[in-house]
């Protein structure tokens, strides 16, 4: 007679932190790169100045490596879906930079006393199914046995000079776009304990698994000024890392106006968030972007923790010209990306990264 196998625990129990809002507060973090010494090298066309989503490295006239990291802890409990999610969040830092991914390598830490070969090869199948979508190859990769797991991708791809998209490029007027949903970390932090059910947590899962390959066509073809993707700083923070990085180029200081009721939510957000199911990520990046964030009286608490909310896998965040609006909207369409917003605009301001907060 044999025995079934034992039950996988949640992936999540075996974490202090989930996904994208395991990342390093940005102060924090901004604090320990002033440590690194300025190098300048001319093929290195964006490196770490800006805080941009990958290095991009020029090789010839016409060609340019696009390199990029992401691992983070588990935000899912289902392997399968972990894997999933954190390729396609790797994938996307290629994206954002307007280019298209050719191979990737992995990294993994997992518990193998806990979750076994069978808990990782279906993680790796997950991540695989991502990159078979993306046509990539998953070429090879590094694990080591930790307690807490934690898995994701290196990633290379490649652009061409000229279509590469900074996040430094925002000018005053550009329309803001947002190509997916936000909500990942208060679903996810709700599911977590107990406050919603798997079928409401679904459509998070669906649109973390989701490439922003169609969104990245559309924004080259069409040409965005600036071009971020929405993860762990949530929208508030990577925004205003946009609106910094443009300053400093353009030379004047620049913020931006957002009506919360443009942004689009995934389902049952606005009803977790009044709860309070707000992964800890969330809450440090409201009190960083705190300063610099002027709200309406309307402006609830919860409606400030959404615009701050640590997402996993988020959409692209476009900065685009408003004569180009309508062709980026109609390209967007095109490309059958199912769900993109113009939620704001770049202005001048008195402080670059000051954002205007509009219900």
């Amino acid at each position: 007679m044999t025995t079934a196998p034992s039950p996988l625990p949640p992936l999540t129990s075996l974490s202090a932190t989930a996904g994208c809002a395991a990342k390093i507060a940005q102060v924090d973090l901004m604090a320990a790169l002033a440590h690194l010494p300025r190098r300048r090298d001319a093929r290195l066309l964006v490196g770490l100045e800006t805080g941009d989503d990958a290095a991009v490295v020029q090789l010839r006239d016409d060609l340019a490596l696009v390199e990029t990291i992401d691992v983070f802890t588990p935000i899912v409990d289902d392997p399968f879906d972990y894997g999933r999610i954190a390729a396609a969040n790797a994938l996307s830092d290629v994206y954002a930079m307007g280019g298209m991914p050719v191979s990737a390598l992995s990294f993994v830490a997992w518990p193998m006393a806990e979750l076994g070969p069978a808990g990782l090869g279906r993680l790796l199948q997950g991540a695989q199914t991502v990159c078979d979508e993306a046509g990539i190859v998953l070429a090879g990769g590094h694990s080591i046995v930790d307690k807490e797991p934690k898995f994701g991708l290196s990633v290379l791809g490649t652009v061409h000079p000229r279509d590469v998209v900074r996040n430094d490029g925002a000018l005053p007027g550009d329309v803001l776009i947002l190509t997916k949903a936000i909500g990942t970390g208060i679903l996810t932090t709700a599911k977590k304990r107990g406050l919603c059910t798997d079928a409401e947590l679904q459509p998070a899962i669906d649109s973390m698994c989701g490439l922003n390959a169609a969104a990245a066509r559309a924004m080259v073809q069409i040409g965005a000024h600036a071009a971020t993707d929405i993860t762990g700083f949530g929208l508030l923070g990577h925004l205003g890392n946009v609106l910094r990085a443009s300053s400093a180029r353009c030379g004047q200081p620049l913020g931006a106006r957002l009506a919360f009721q443009q942004v689009p939510l995934l389902p049952e957000v606005p009803r977790l968030a009044a709860l309070g199911a707000c992964p800890g990520g969330s809450q440090r990046n409201l009190a960083y972007a705190a300063p610099l964030l002027q709200c309406d009286d309307a402006v609830q608490l919860w409606q400030r923790l959404v615009m701050a909310d640590a997402q996993t896998s988020g959409g692209l965040l476009l900065a685009v010209a408003p004569d180009r609006l309508a062709a980026m909207l109609e390209a967007l369409d095109i490309q059958g990306v199912a769900i993109h917003a113009a939620i704001g605009s770049v202005v001048g301001a008195d402080a670059a990264g000051r954002i205007e907060l509009a219900v």
